[in-house]
């Protein structure tokens, strides 16, 4: 009888083991595809050699925390951590983007070093970042500005593709496949 009822409460347990995980698997989906606005751009990806190039500019490293904002399918912080060894971080407001970017990340093999939120890149805190990625549109490189002057360390590193920061003159300029990438770090305060 003692027997009975141990195997009886093993199975119980198990049973609410396996209901738990099956509501916190059945949960995280919904959070990452919550609709949060519009998207203030169209999705554009950066071509392979581009994203190379903005991490290499960058002097991105092991210890680097890539956060990419407006990441659409995930490559620039998949790249950061495939061939570079740093972690990366990708913002985007489309949860599809992040879904696509967490299949990416899967395939690319690389989910203990990325992480993608659906979350508005005004509004979510990157104070980490050792390096921010961009590839937005002049007017909303410049309404972010502030916001990177404000949470990042003197020293982080941040790269456009394709547009500039206002009158915010880059240290490099860089042309490679006829589009552009500027550079620029954090002063400091």
């Amino acid at each position: 009888m003692q027997r009975l009822r141990k195997v009886v409460t093993l199975a119980v347990c198990l049973c609410l083991l396996v209901l738990y995980a099956d509501s916190s698997t059945a949960q995280a989906p919904a959070q990452a595809t919550a609709k949060l606005r519009d998207p203030d751009v169209i999705y554009v990806p950066t071509p392979p050699a581009v994203v190379e190039a903005m991490l290499n500019v960058a002097g991105v490293g092991k210890t680097d925390i890539v956060y990419d904002l407006g990441s659409g399918d995930g490559r620039i912080p998949i790249t950061a951590a495939q061939k570079f060894g740093a972690r990366g971080i990708g913002i985007d407001i489309n949860p599809e983007r992040i879904k696509e970017a967490n299949e990416n990340a899967v395939k690319a093999g690389v989910t203990d070093k990325v992480k993608f939120m659906n979350a508005d890149l005004f509004e979510t805190n990157i104070s980490e970042a050792t390096v921010v990625t961009l590839y937005l549109l002049p007017t909303l490189n410049e309404k972010l500005r502030p916001k990177l002057m404000k949470e990042l360390k003197p020293g982080t590193r941040i790269v456009s593709h394709a547009f500039r920061m206002g009158d915010w003159e880059p240290e490099k300029t860089l042309n490679v496949e006829g589009r552009e990438i500027f550079y620029w770090t954090i002063p400091k305060k």
